[in-house]
């Protein structure tokens, strides 16, 4: 015996409630001058860290069958958050956080196929890993 409560499907729940010959256009006595569609913007050119091969791409938003968790400071997920509404506002595009870790990661993994010892990642981690060193008082 299931310890779960029945719920209606999704057929129930956005199933029309009206009779559909009550649902009526109705036409304006003047016809109205059809207004001019905006020409789309051109799409600008695609750029990737120094060069970065465009195999890499990050998944577009579908269910994935991998999680993980990552922890980041509060500065780092205000930077987040304000390049997030930075591109919805100032670029008209809606992303999530997810979807911009995922860009972040394929731009990122794509400059380090393509530069490898000289890529921003062996870069920056190398950095970091001197500074580490540094904090815990061991050497290189």
């Amino acid at each position: 015996m299931s310890r779960r409560a029945p719920l209606p499907g999704a057929s129930e729940l956005f199933r029309l409630t009206s009779n559909s010959n009550a649902l009526e256009l109705t036409v304006p006595a003047e016809p109205r001058e059809p207004e001019p569609e905006p020409e789309p913007a051109p799409e600008p050119p695609r750029r990737l860290v120094r060069g970065a091969k465009a195999a890499r791409t990050s998944t577009p938003r579908q269910k994935h069958d991998a999680k993980i968790t990552v922890y980041v400071s509060g500065d780092e997920l205000l930077a987040m958050e304000h390049a997030r509404l930075t591109l919805r506002g100032g670029h008209g595009l809606v992303v999530d956080r997810g979807r911009l870790v995922r860009e972040a990661v394929a731009v990122l993994l794509a400059d380090f196929d393509e530069f490898g010892e000289d890529s921003v990642l062996v870069h920056r981690l190398r950095a970091a890993g001197s500074d580490d060193a540094a904090e815990s008082g061991t050497g290189g």
